[in-house]
């Protein structure tokens, strides 16, 4: 192993540990008891709110109801819905799955919280302009000795935020379609570089043309996805069941990984926080640029991700892995390899240019708005006067991220996503019984509405 990924490694295990886990996982039951499920028994109220019954374009906000949550899920939606659950496959066996799915139920309660807080304590930046996010819900809603928190998130958020993976994993899959896994040397930098052109064009826009790409494109990507994994489901209906058992019991009894069940259910969690980043305090950010002065409805709102992304899309990801059994061969199988390997197997070479094609929209959408999430850090250390110098970086780091080792920028970014939790988690359980208040208020005005 490299220096680079020996710290790497050791990063994201010391972040990753057992205290964090019960940080998200407790603290989402916690959520959950409060609110007496708030957020489950009005899922149909949030589906209102998402088809644009109670658009209010008179406040303050620069995003729709329905572009805040298409912003917010195209950073979701991306390739750790393809990639990153095939990495916690091959961690932890079938039973992260599980795992993943205990994150993503806690994790509707979580992104009610949150989510709702992101709205009730924007705060002003620099230049005077409203923003929404962890950073702002800290310096607006606590004492001053809280700050500290602020600071941490934003600089996670810097790392964390980084188009790497996507990049990384996108490349992998293009070497691997045109290529045969063989690619030469310039093919990796070649595509960081169309990758960096086209992920610039769209984030000199600013984030309104981030947020209409993402509802025209998302939506009908998620769309193709899910039908060709459901096809591969479907011809293979007999065997289900037995994957479905192994997912629950390899969950308590794993016999794939090392470190037992606290294994696989560190593997589970943190790939759960990857991928629908509850608590995690990214998608407070899109959530809080909506253009609204209802809290309550964007917080609801927010909480149809972790269903979305990761009970739905996840899950069918998951089944197509373990029903091809690639995942337990020999060799160095991992990510969007091994997910384009099941696809191979399953569906020809069009299962492999039509992955590769709907995973260059879901890494893409997902770099877009991952810039959006790591200027509003930027800018918050350093003043958002400098946020337009944050996009050359930006752009720099999609051509790293096409030439370096998959460890390493997993390791960076799910380290990162950890270092972010714990001041999301920590503001957000200290103000929960603000949100409660709310909430008994918003819903009461709308019971007397005629």
């Amino acid at each position: 192993m490299t220096p680079l990924e020996v710290f790497s490694q050791r990063f994201v295990e010391l972040v990753w540990g057992t205290p964090l886990v019960v940080l998200l996982l407790g603290g989402g039951c916690f959520f959950l008891v409060l609110s007496r499920a708030l957020p489950y028994r009005h899922l149909g109220h949030a589906l209102g709110i998402m088809l644009g019954r109670y658009e209010t374009p008179d406040q303050p906000g620069e995003l729709s109801h329905k572009q805040a949550l298409a912003a917010a899920l195209s950073n979701t939606m991306g390739l750790g819905n393809v990639a990153g659950v095939a990495l916690a496959i091959v961690a932890g066996g079938p039973g992260a799955v599980f795992w993943m799915w205990m994150s993503a139920v806690i994790g509707i309660a979580t992104k009610f919280f949150t989510c709702s807080l992101g709205v009730m304590y924007r705060g002003a930046d620099s230049l005077g302009q409203l923003q929404g996010g962890p950073m702002y819900v800290i310096r607006e809603a606590l004492p001053r000795g809280f700050y500290p928190l602020a600071i941490m998130f934003a600089l996670a958020g810097l790392v964390g935020t980084l188009p790497l993976f996507q990049a990384n994993q996108l490349s992998a899959l293009i070497s691997d379609a045109v290529f045969s896994g063989n690619p030469p040397n310039w093919a990796a930098p070649a595509t960081g570089l169309v990758l960096a052109v086209v992920v610039g064009k769209v984030i000199f826009g600013g984030l309104p043309r981030v947020a209409r790409v993402a509802v025209t494109a998302l939506p009908a990507m998620v769309m193709v996805y899910l039908a060709m994994t459901l096809w591969i489901v479907a011809t293979h209906i007999t065997e289900v069941p037995a994957v479905l058992a192994s997912i629950v019991s390899e969950a308590f009894q794993p016999t794939a990984v090392g470190g037992g069940m606290l294994g696989v259910i560190l593997i589970g969690v943190s790939r759960g926080a990857f991928s629908n980043e509850a608590g995690v305090g990214t998608e407070v950010m899109a959530h809080g640029a909506a253009r609204t002065g209802e809290p309550i409805r964007e917080g609801l709102l927010a909480a149809l991700g972790p269903i979305i992304d990761t009970l739905l899309v996840c899950t069918c990801t998951a089944l197509v892995i373990l029903l091809a059994g690639d995942w337990q061969a020999p060799g160095n199988l991992s990510g969007i390899t091994l997910t384009a390997n099941a696809f191979r197997a399953e569906m020809g070479l069009p299962g492999i240019l039509a992955l590769s094609f709907v995973a260059l929209i879901l890494s893409t959408t997902t770099m877009f708005t991952g810039w959006y999430y790591g200027a509003k850090c930027f800018g918050f250390l350093v003043g958002a006067q400098w946020q337009p110098y944050f996009r050359w970086f930006f752009i720099a780091a999609v051509v790293f991220g096409a030439t370096v080792s998959i460890d390493v920028v997993f390791n960076l970014i799910s380290g990162s996503y950890g270092l972010m939790a714990i001041p999301t988690m920590i503001s957000t359980l200290v103000l929960a019984p603000k949100v409660m208040i709310a909430a008994k208020d918003y819903f009461a005005r709308l019971h007397n509405q005629p």
